[in-house]
């Protein structure tokens, strides 16, 4: 039976207060106060209108305000990205580069990343690396440390990679101590540590230019800090105290590295050191025993291909070249990329090096066009290595087929591929290529240094070429810093084929260029030699000459630049009138009605008296270039003053700025030219 509407409130009361049952939500009260379910649609979508018309009073209470962020360090190390960046347009960028990379375009690759700094889509700084260590598995030191700046320059933050590539690269260059500067300024100023990788290249680089006490400093200071004892970096300091005959050295840090790590753990690594201690004390048994520990069958010590390499190398310099061979069959046979890597570049490197010293480079060149055949490469160091065994060993040709052949590969030639071909075609009576050589590698953009010219050029004058020898000195006098000793040698070739006119073509150069040059012992050189000819005072006159030219040429200058005022002054007097009057052009009727005005100057006013005065007036102000450019304006009152000293403090300026970037100029061509000597010093 329905109950009526008061009916039911009287029940809704009655139930209310009874204690057993809930009290009813406010939901069902509230909907049953409309009549119909679409009323309560209604009213929902009227309270929702509301709410977005005006909020609720709690979301306008005053939140409690968050503390604000201290404002960063602006002298702070700014952090490396993350590798997260790599999306979008920058990750299709790096795969661009990487393209080219991998075609062997560097050039292309460098250009790109520099472009690409200023634009929308900037390379991340693992693009950058990229770049760089394509360039340090080439050797080109130069164009690494030339983009390393450039993207220094550039705000683009360095990560552990970035130092450890730029120490390689110093230490390949024999710099030790500008790349243990880098390891400091990584430790002290970086936001980041060094990695194990960063010690290994110190430890190795080290190792390789003949500070071994060094390494052990910097092994010691690695465990201060807190790293584990390295094993690749005990190995290292092992094969250096071999190499320099100290069996105690090996067998003290075998047994420090067993200390710490337990001697099942020591690595197969520090297998290959071990066994040169054992071949140095003439501990041949011991020293095969270690082999077949590491490397005989059923051995359960871990081997890479560097582990394999420091045996391959203890084996062949130490009468047992057979059994390396069969090993380093044995290891082409595991070698299965990329789940297995027993082999790599090093180890055609070592078996190349004993077959040299057996006396079979037939073998050895085999071996070194078969690395394509295990996915091994060979870089710019391991053509310049095999090319030095064939030189020495009067096989020229065959070195210049595999120069020939470094093209096919991608291999770019250094001045060290240039300086073998070059001193060896000297040797053969081979003038003429040996010349071709050095010019192809100035062609080439490298940058020979004093010595490899002076072996060129003394090269041609021994053999009579002085006109061919004066050419590669014309060519390289403005790339080099020439010495009194190289002005000299060429200056005494010349007097001896009777040409003293081309001597003293060479003094006028260097007097007209830097005057500096020419120092008090290349003038009584200059100075003998013209005597022997009945000369000598052509020298004096020479320099008296020049120095006219120059006061000569200041005066004209200075003469031109006085023409250029008084033009200047002429051409604003005839504009600036019609501008200060308000008129297109000053007609004979102005001239005639400003003849008799004045004005009493009130409050800054300009007086006007007669044209002429005007005139003088503004062509004051007007001549820019001279004296009065600069007027000052306020309340009407025309301050005209003299600008000699504004000119003089910008000129000073001028003339600072050019200055300054000669000098950069100067730095980047004495960091190549150290890059360059570090380089092909051993040459």
């Amino acid at each position: 039976m329905a109950l009526s509407k008061p009916n039911l409130l009287t029940h809704l009361k009655t139930l209310t207060r009874s204690p057993h049952l809930p009290p009813p939500s406010l939901l069902s009260l509230r909907l049953l106060s409309f009549a119909t379910p679409e009323d309560a649609a209604a009213d929902r979508r009227r309270r929702k209108r509301r709410l977005r018309i005006e909020p609720p009073l709690n979301s306008l209470r005053q939140q409690p305000q968050q503390p604000r962020p201290s404002p960063t360090n602006p002298n702070a190390p700014k952090l490396p990205e993350h590798a997260s960046v790599l999306t979008g347009k920058r990750l299709e960028l790096h795969n661009n580069i990487l393209k080219l990379i991998r075609v062997n375009d560097l050039e292309e690759a460098a250009l790109l990343t520099r472009h690409s700094i200023y634009s929308n889509c900037k390379p991340s700084i693992f693009t950058c690396n990229s770049v760089m260590a394509a360039q340090l598995r080439q050797s080109r030191y130069s164009d690494l440390l030339s983009l390393h700046r450039f993207i220094t320059q550039a705000g683009v933050a360095g990560n552990v990679v970035t130092h450890n590539l730029l120490i390689n690269a110093y230490l390949d260059c024999r710099k030790t101590d500008t790349a243990l500067e880098n390891y400091k300024l990584l430790v002290n100023e970086a936001p980041f540590n060094p990695s194990p990788t960063t010690y290994r290249i110190l430890v190795r680089g080290l190792v390789d230019n003949d500070r071994i006490e060094k390494g052990v400093e910097l092994k010691d200071e690695m465990l201060e800090k807190g790293f584990e004892a390295d094993k690749v970096v005990y190995a290292t300091l092992m094969w250096g105290f071999a190499k320099k005959g100290d069996a105690d050295g090996v067998f003290g840090l075998y047994e420090e590295l067993k200390g710490k790590v337990g001697e099942d753990f020591v690595g197969g690594g520090v297998y290959g050191s071990l066994m040169r201690g054992y071949f140095l004390k003439g501990m041949e048994s011991e020293a095969m025993g270690c082999y077949r520990e590491c490397a005989g069958e059923g051995s359960k010590v871990k081997m890479d291909a560097v582990a394999y390499n420091y045996v391959l190398d203890a084996l062949s310099k130490n009468g047992k070249f057979d059994e390396a061979l069969r090993l380093f069959d044995r290891m082409l046979g595991e070698h299965s990329p990329p789940k297995t890597l027993t082999v790599n570049l090093g180890s055609y490197n070592v078996i190349v090096d004993g077959y040299c010293a057996e006396g079979k480079f037939g073998n050895a060149i085999e071996v070194f066009k078969s690395m394509g055949e295990k996915r091994c490469a060979p870089d710019t160091l391991s053509y310049n290595n095999l090319i030095m065994q064939l030189c020495k060993n009067g096989m020229l040709a065959e070195a210049e087929e595999l120069y020939r052949g470094m093209a096919e590969k991608g291999v770019s030639p250094d001045e060290f591929t240039f300086v073998l071909l070059m001193d060896t075609c000297f040797e053969e009576n081979r003038p003429d290529d040996a010349a071709g050589y050095f010019k192809t590698m100035v062609e080439a953009k490298l940058r020979p240094n004093l010595g490899v010219y002076s072996r060129c050029v003394e090269g041609l004058v021994k053999v009579g070429k002085v006109d061919e020898a004066k050419s590669f000195f014309d060519l390289m006098v403005g790339k080099l810093r020439m010495d009194d000793a190289s002005y000299k040698f060429i200056m005494k070739s010349l007097f001896d084929i009777g040409k003293p006119d081309e001597v003293l073509a060479i003094v006028g150069s260097m007097l007209r260029d830097d005057p500096s040059d020419f120092t008090t012992e290349l003038q009584e050189f200059a100075k003998e030699e013209l005597g022997k000819l009945g000369r000598e005072d052509e020298v004096v006159k020479l320099m008296e000459d020049i120095e006219r030219e120059k006061a000569e040429a200041i005066a004209a200058a200075a003469e031109a630049a006085e023409k250029a005022k008084a033009s200047a002054r002429a051409a604003v007097s005839s504009l600036i009138p019609s501008k200060l009057f308000g008129n297109k052009g000053l007609d004979e009727d102005s001239s005639a009605n400003t003849e008799n005005a004045e004005a009493t100057p009130e409050n800054g006013e300009l007086q006007v008296g007669k044209e002429e005065d005007v005139l003088a007036q503004v062509g004051d102000i007007g001549s820019g270039n001279s004296d009065s450019t600069e007027a000052i304006v306020g309340n009407g009152e025309v301050q005209v003053g003299k600008e000699e000293n504004a000119l003089d403090q910008v000129g000073d300026i001028g003339s600072g700025y050019a200055d300054s970037t000669e000098a950069m100029k100067a730095d980047d061509v004495i960091e190549a030219e150290v890059v360059s000597d570090s380089k092909i010093g051993a040459a």
